[in-house]
């Protein structure tokens, strides 16, 4: 479960550090597999609101 960060007033330079160092905290392997799972995320949210899949191959008729 990742940390979470709680603050009075918006801090920008703190979340930014907070989450480099989260980051940092992981492995190679986790922060790909994080990557790997935030881009299926996408993928499905983007097929979900009606936009082809990104590796579709359309064919077209030759004129």
């Amino acid at each position: 479960m990742a940390p979470i960060l709680k603050l009075s007033e918006h801090d920008e330079e703190r979340e930014r550090a907070f989450e480099l160092d989260y980051l940092l905290s992981l492995s190679v392997q986790e922060r790909t597999q994080m990557m790997e799972e935030r881009s299926n995320e996408l993928k499905r949210m983007l097929i979900q609101h009606g936009h082809r899949r990104p590796v579709e191959i359309i064919k077209r008729p030759c004129r």
